[in-house]
Parts: C-alpha cells; structure tokens; sequence
C-alpha cells in the first residue's frame, strides 16, 4: 500500500476536529480497504512520532503532529506543498514538513517584512 500524504492530513485535521482527544484503529479480520488504509496511515504517522499509542487501538496526537498540521494545515500552503512536492517526484514526511514550513516562512516575510 503506498503512503497516501493527503490522507495523512486528512486524519491530522481529524483528529484536532475532534472533541475527542483520540483517534480509533482497529484491524479486524478480513478488513475493508478503508479500515486497512487508516490503520496504516495512523501507524505510519505513530512511525513519524506524530501519533503515539495510548491504548489497545486508541492513538492521540502528539506536540510533533500537531505543528506538522500547522505546517500543512492551510489549504494554499498545502497546495502549493504538494505541487513542489510533485515537481521533486516525491518527498519524505520531513521533507514535505519542511518545505510548509519554508512557503509559511516565506509568507510571512512578504507580509510582515521580516524573516524567521
């Protein structure tokens, strides 16, 4: 199964949406594809230190998730995220965390005239 990055956002925005501070993942027998794709996204995103386990199945997000979300969280950024993404051929968690980053970064000094 390949690493589905809008997916990742999906379940990031979906979990800080929540009024429950916790995500559910359970594997059953004979899964569906949807509950096989999010239990490998949630585990992926554990992996990446931006979940972590809390329970048999439950998950919460972490400090490192949540300002991943804040990186991607913007729907312009994150376009325009994927677009350089795309233009690489591909890029790691980090990398994608990163370049967010840089486009806020360079938005904000373009309106606020400093650079962080």
């Amino acid at each position: 199964m390949k690493r589905d990055d809008d997916f990742i956002r999906q379940l990031l925005l979906e979990c800080e949406q929540s009024d429950d501070i916790h995500l559910v993942a359970r594997l059953r027998l004979n899964p569906s594809n949807d509950e096989l794709k999010r239990y490998h996204h949630i585990k992926l995103l554990c992996d990446a230190g931006y979940f972590t386990p809390v329970g048999k199945h439950v998950y919460r997000m972490t400090n490192q998730g949540y300002d991943y979300l804040e990186a991607i969280k913007n729907e312009t950024v994150w376009a325009k995220t994927k677009e350089e993404v795309t233009k690489l051929g591909g890029a790691t968690v980090d990398m994608i965390k990163d370049i967010a980053v840089a486009l806020i970064k360079r938005e904000f000094a373009e309106k606020l005239g400093i650079s962080l």
